[in-house]
């Protein structure tokens, strides 16, 4: 294959690889659309992925909220004493669908040592976040954020955006994008801050 063609090959690719960032600009952000629909992809630059200006970083104390869940598992907050990871994403992103499963088996494997899931969705529409949370099987709490004020106060460069909460509450590690491949290493930050 000529160069040219790999190349655009391979940006089309890191389209669907890449975390999702939403253009702010583009309708597609303002409305997301129906559970399983592609959404607004776009990948995450160099310097969003590595430093967001204004945004939540390592070592910042997180932001308190508390929000319903939609799949009847109680709170959606950041839980006092125990590790908490808060997942910042959308049912039109498809990384973040993929993360749930993964995040289920990390949930099941350290609840009983104290850890908690904080999922919280930032789509435009409640609805389609109840259909995903009831297809998911997810037993950690999944909430809608409505006006998107936990996202405004954590301002994530895009989603999925997980950030790894001490029993401190401080930010001790952020991951941007799909888990996969980034297991071992989320186990083994779990296990030291448990």
């Amino acid at each position: 294959m000529q160069p040219a063609i790999l190349a655009a090959f391979a940006a089309f690719f890191s389209l669907f690889t890449a975390a999702c960032a939403k253009d702010a600009n583009s309708e597609s952000a303002k409305s997301p659309g129906s559970p399983g629909s592609p959404g607004n992809y776009a990948a995450v630059n160099a310097k969003a992925s590595s430093s967001v200006e204004g945004g939540i970083q390592e070592g910042d104390k997180a932001p308190s909220f508390s929000i319903d869940s939609v799949n009847g598992q109680g709170q959606v907050a950041i839980t006092p004493g125990k590790v908490t990871l808060v997942d910042l994403w959308a049912t039109w992103c498809y990384p973040c669908k993929q993360n749930f499963p993964k995040y289920q088996e990390i949930y099941a494997k350290y609840k009983e040592n104290g850890l908690e899931i904080a999922a919280v969705s930032v789509d435009d529409e409640k609805d389609s976040v109840i259909a995903f949370a009831a297809a998911s099987g997810a037993t950690f709490p999944i909430g809608w954020d409505e006006g998107r004020k936990i996202e405004n106060q954590f301002q994530p460069a895009g989603v999925p955006t997980l950030y790894v909460i001490g029993k401190d509450g401080t930010v001790k590690h952020i991951h941007r994008g799909e888990s996969a491949g980034n297991e071992i290493q989320l186990d083994k930050e779990i296990e030291n801050l448990l």
